[in-house]
């Protein structure tokens, strides 16, 4: 099969109607959008992988950009398979750029690296102050069906975060499936355990505080659940999960989702597969 090197160009911005557009585009294989949809409030695009996945040799890179005004859902309709490498490894770069009085939600379906794969994923979000944010992120530990479970080589996802210019969060995942195994069973989850991470921020978090404590009443035998304020002067939050299952996860991530709305009105929109 043929190593690609995809990059997907996407900026939204606001009409003088209050609608918002994408102003500019440029997107090669393994990418491609979908008609977007504007909802009322918030416009929603799917990136499509319309290949069978993500590859040994292949170089993904995506910028997205929310001008001030615009509100931006991204998402996508089918999981992100790593599929089993010989050798070599994949490796993707996400800049999300999000200007001041501005929306943008990133609600991709699940990771899933397979046998044998190393995958190394960089996410950067930039963030004017006064921008809000909603990043998910989440991981599945492989074919189950198949028995490739925690089975991959190795897997590196870092992810930088700023506010204002400030630096809030900066992390790295780097894990082989077996050492990502033994993290679940120190949980107390099987085989089959799912991870949830989500970043968010809205100066409207602050005029409530009640949704912590709803966010910490999601845990339960099926989940666990931790929120955490980020460093830095802005209401940035970090949100952690451990799921039982797939299954689990989702449905503790609509509840994440539910809760989170009323501050942030933007998360009623439908990503159209929850």
């Amino acid at each position: 099969m043929s190593e690609f090197a995809g990059h997907l160009a996407l900026r939204a911005e606001r009409r003088a109607d209050d609608r918002t557009i994408i102003a500019a585009q440029a997107f090669q294989a393994p990418f491609h959008l979908s008609k977007p949809y504007w909802d009322g409030a918030t416009l929603i695009v799917q990136v499509v992988n319309p290949t069978a996945g993500i590859l040994a040799g292949d170089t993904l890179k995506s910028e997205i950009a929310v001008a001030s005004g615009a509100a931006l859902l991204v998402t996508t309709p089918s999981a992100s398979r790593v599929f089993h490498m010989k050798s070599g490894s994949a490796n993707s770069r996400q800049h999300f750029t999000i200007a001041s009085e501005s929306w943008l939600e990133v609600w991709p379906e699940p990771l899933v690296p397979h046998l044998n794969s190393d995958f190394h994923q960089v996410t950067e979000i930039d963030a004017a102050a006064g921008a809000e944010f909603f990043f998910a992120d989440y991981l599945l530990p492989g074919r189950i069906a198949r028995g490739e479970i925690f089975s991959w080589r190795r897997l590196c996802l870092e992810l930088r975060v700023r506010v204002g210019g400030e630096l809030v969060l900066q992390e790295r995942f780097d894990q082989t499936g077996a050492e990502l195994a033994r993290l679940a069973s120190l949980a107390g989850r099987g085989e089959g355990a799912a991870f949830g991470n989500i970043v968010f921020t809205s100066e409207k978090l602050l005029a409530d505080e009640s949704w912590q404590t709803a966010l910490r009443d999601l845990q339960s035998s099926e989940a666990q659940v931790g929120v955490s304020r980020l460093r830095g002067s802005s209401p940035t939050f970090s949100l952690k999960i451990v799921a039982a299952d797939g299954d689990a996860l989702r449905r503790t991530l609509r509840g994440v989702r539910n809760v989170l709305r009323t501050s942030m009105p933007h998360l009623s929109a439908d990503p159209r597969k929850l």
